[in-house]
């Protein structure tokens, strides 16, 4: 077993002895986008809780976040929400359109394409499966 600190350790310690516990929030892990710790199969969300013409942003374990659009009745779709430019989370589509709070890079809702950068491509597909009234992670 490795005793090694890594950085972020290390910072997050010198926090603590310097400005106290409300450093700590800094120091959580953050939740980034992708599976996370999520298995094949895991039930991600129920195909109700997804708006037609919307979307949401589905708990993928530890850490992971994964946004799941319905363009239209029963299309289920599945974006990592980290924006290729800079890293930012996206979230939900109005209407076509996933827009990137930071930079305002656009995606197609349906196929995650870029329509307007400054990203450089467009969202990560993640493959995903409907059982039934559920979407699972495939």
């Amino acid at each position: 077993m490795s005793t090694a600190l890594n950085r972020r350790q290390v910072l997050c310690g010198l926090a603590l002895g310097v400005v106290g516990g409300g450093a700590l929030a800094a120091c959580a892990p953050t939740r980034v986008g992708g599976a996370g710790s999520a298995k094949p199969g895991t039930v991600l969300a129920k195909v109700s809780d997804v708006p037609v013409g919307g979307g949401l942003l589905a708990d993928a374990g530890t850490n992971g976040l994964i946004l799941l659009t319905q363009p239209a009745a029963g299309q289920i779709r599945a974006f990592d929400p980290t924006c290729p430019h800079a890293g930012a989370k996206v979230g939900p589509p109005h209407g076509d359109v996933i827009t990137c709070p930071a930079h305002g890079s656009q995606f197609d809702a349906t196929t995650g394409a870029l329509e307007r950068g400054p990203a450089p491509r467009g969202l990560t597909t993640v493959p995903i499966t409907v059982q039934g009234a559920d979407v699972l992670l495939a």
